[in-house]
């Protein structure tokens, strides 16, 4: 379908342009650095995700699949923001609509306002006389611009949505939010370039049938994209959660075989999580290899290595995988946890409750060292485990003596296994 473009004009309605002046070249050593102002919004995790804090100027793309809570998180973050002037602009819903679900989170901010428009000549005036210091839209596909013959949510209508939008963070040094709409592949709908444009994209996952959300940076460009968010959806909203392994442990009344814990990084955060094993013969004639939250080549190569190096017959065996709470975990670490849970299930004899695991496993077997392992005995310790095995290799910078966890050092899977089932 042809799309016909207008000319637009050199300014956008409610912006107030910078003189034009011829960009110089500058030797890098002259050039002035100013650190970025941010702002620590009311929400710890969306801090944490952010980088620290919100930027002054910034542009935040956040995606998710329908239903999944965006529209929830920032009403939350815009009523929770008590000092700040909040512009709240939906295209989707309507003022009675959104004040039930501010009724329902429970909050209120006489700071902050709601606008229901579509038109972004008619959100720039508005912009103009309120002056907010943080706005959201929920969001960039309903917007359109006069300035372009097409209809909102086609490419060139959010291409230009989002470049006044952008421009106005920048001249202003108003942090703006953009609620992005995703496809049925989990990508953000709309031109590639939306994404490149934006200085930060906040993927917001989890299964509507699950109460859990993640929150993940797929691209910042003030902070890590390693960090991750953990929120609980309620009835009246979502809760942060603070201390991730309250989740992703199952407290059982007596042990289960097929289950060991891992002591994993994500980000700064440290949190340990259950890994889940199932060993069965095959039924149907070719093995299944089964993994949720854990990559299948990584998994089929440990399993590659138990067979080799320490002479476990799986190769006929269906092996089921799963990284209890719904999260995924790309960190090497839980390759110990990953290949015990696995024994563990395989020989049918429970792993103590209180054991803990953070070592990576090479394809000789050896149980290699992985990063702030402090970190991850300190996590251990604090929940209450009795031992945690690393890799011997580990020892090098670690105070064992102050540690009041047991410290099982190990170099090779055949000393994991002796320890463990005798």
């Amino acid at each position: 379908m042809e799309e016909i473009i207008s000319k637009a004009d050199d300014k956008t309605p409610g912006i107030k342009t910078s003189s034009q002046r011829a960009a110089k070249p500058q030797l890098v050593s002259e050039i002035s650095m100013n650190e970025a102002h941010r702002i620590q919004i009311p929400d710890k995790e969306l801090n944490r995700v952010l980088g620290n804090g919100l930027v002054s100027g910034s542009l935040i793309l956040f995606g998710g699949e329908p239903g999944i809570g965006k529209s929830t998180l920032l009403l939350q973050l815009a009523l929770a923001a008590k000092k700040t002037k909040v512009l709240y602009v939906s295209g989707e819903e309507s003022e009675q609509q959104i004040k039930m679900r501010a009724e329902r989170i429970g909050m209120n901010n006489s700071n902050c306002y709601i606008l229901t428009e579509t038109s972004l000549q008619n959100i720039f005036k508005q912009i103009e006389e309120l002056e907010p210091n943080l706005l959201i839209i929920d969001s960039i596909q309903t917007l359109y611009t006069n300035e372009i013959e097409s209809s909102p949510g086609s490419v060139s209508q959010i291409r230009e949505c989002a470049g006044q939008l952008l421009r106005y963070a920048k001249e202003s040094g108003t942090p703006v939010f953009l609620i992005g709409h995703i496809t049925k592949d989990g990508n953000i709908a709309g031109p590639k370039v939306l994404e490149h444009m934006v200085d930060t994209v906040l993927q917001f996952e989890g299964d509507r049938n699950h109460v859990y959300r993640l929150l993940r940076a797929a691209k910042n460009r003030f902070g890590s994209t390693n960090e991750l968010g953990i929120y609980e959806m309620q009835g009246s909203g979502l809760r942060e959660v603070s201390n991730p392994s309250e989740i992703l442990i199952t407290n059982r009344d007596e042990p289960v075989s097929g289950i060991a814990i891992a002591a994993t990084l994500e980000g700064m955060r440290p949190m340990l999580v259950e890994i889940q094993a199932l060993v069965s013969s095959a039924v149907y004639g070719i093995p299944q290899r089964s993994p949720t939250g854990f990559d299948l080549r990584r998994l089929a190569m440990l399993l590659a290595v138990l067979e080799k190096r320490c002479g476990f017959r799986l190769g006929a065996k269906d092996v089921f995988l799963n990284i209890a709470g719904g999260i995924r975990v790309e960190d090497p670490s839980i390759d110990l946890a990953v290949v015990t849970a696995v024994l563990s299930s395989s020989e049918d004899i429970p792993v103590n409750q209180k054991t803990a695991f953070a070592a990576e496993v090479g394809l000789s077997g050896e149980i290699r060292p992985v990063n702030r392992i402090d970190q991850r005995i300190s996590e251990a310790e604090k929940l209450g485990f009795e031992q945690i095995f690393i890799s011997k290799y580990n020892k090098k910078g670690l105070d064992i003596k102050s540690c009041k966890i047991e410290i099982k050092m190990v170099g090779k899977m055949e000393e994991v296994f002796r320890l463990l089932f005798g």
